[in-house]
């Protein structure tokens, strides 16, 4: 009963992301070539991890795992073998993948630890209060700090680049390939700052802004209490549409043919066309936060089950 209040008041506080989650956080060359149907959500195998799941990215040939209450990530081959399980940091929670190295963000020691892809430690680097997604963006990491309410920019290295205010509880994060945004979850906006930290802009969006995805064109946004998915123009802001889908619309992934929502309260994703027209929504574990597009699958993190989902 502990460990599930335990549970509940970390989720709660944070709204954890999923980096990515991964799909929050990073758009790798897997993701971005792989082409969602609306079959592809639809699960057909289920797979146990550690403990809480969270946070999912691709390397290209394996998925990664944080599993926030083992304080630990997996490496899980695309038959859900795991093929590896490596000690990080308390509450392990965003992580991303370049192919070459992984980088995790520890929630509760207030640091990112950067990995081979074989999962040594390569370095632990101390960021702001509460990271909880990542970005690597070219040359440089950037990481969410939820309760400073800052974000951090690290080279490669992990050398501190610069620590940039922006709106109240930073959670996710995506490049459109010139700028970053950063959903701002307890101030309902979006920030939209230069890779110098500048700040060029603060838009409204719905309530409690969570996951960020960029399609090539547009920035989408998932609003978690308000139960729906924003598409902005990214020269200003602008909102161009906004659809219904379920209850806690957390992680985002998109591709060329499609944008998949995960709907944390509802057990469910989302998957909607580029106009922001619904074609279908389908059941997943309990708890769902993450999600992950590669060229075996579509993966989901269900934090409620301690199981991640893949079609």
């Amino acid at each position: 009963m502990r460990r599930n209040n335990q549970r509940e008041k970390v989720l709660l506080r944070a709204l954890f992301l999923a980096g990515a989650v991964l799909s929050l956080s990073v758009v790798s060359l897997a993701q971005a070539t792989a082409k969602i149907t609306p079959a592809d959500v639809d699960p057909t195998a289920s797979y146990v991890v550690g403990d809480g799941p969270t946070g999912v990215a691709s390397d290209g040939t394996y998925i990664w795992v944080t599993n926030q209450f083992d304080g630990n990530v997996m490496r899980v081959a695309s038959d859900g073998s795991i093929i590896g399980k490596y000690l990080v940091g308390k509450n392990p929670t965003g992580i991303a993948s370049d192919g070459t190295y992984v980088w995790v963000a520890n929630y509760a020691d207030d640091t990112v630890m950067k990995l081979g892809i074989d999962g040594r430690v390569l370095g632990t680097f101390t960021v702001g209060d509460g990271p909880l997604g990542v970005l690597i963006d070219g040359q440089s990491v950037w990481v969410s700090n939820d309760r400073s309410n800052t974000v951090t920019k690290l080279s490669s290295t992990g050398s501190v680049l610069g620590t940039f205010k922006v709106g109240r509880r930073p959670v996710g994060l995506a490049s459109d390939g010139v700028n970053l945004w950063v959903t701002n979850n307890k101030d309902n906006t979006v920030t939209k700052m230069s890779v110098l930290g500048a700040v060029l802009g603060t838009y409204p969006v719905g309530d409690g802004p969570f996951g960020l995805a960029y399609d090539g064109t547009n920035i989408w946004v998932t609003n978690f209490f308000s139960k729906s998915v924003m598409k902005l123009n990214t020269a200003d802001g602008a909102v161009l549409a906004t659809t219904t889908v379920g209850d806690g619309a957390s992680g985002i992934a998109i591709s060329s043919r499609g944008i998949a929502v995960v709907n944390n309260g509802s057990n469910t994703v989302s998957v909607l066309g580029k106009d922001g027209s619904l074609i279908q929504t389908s059941t997943v574990g309990k708890s769902p936060l993450g999600i992950a597009v590669t060229p075996n699958g579509v993966w989901v993190t269900n934090t409620g089950s301690d199981t991640v989902s893949k079609r």
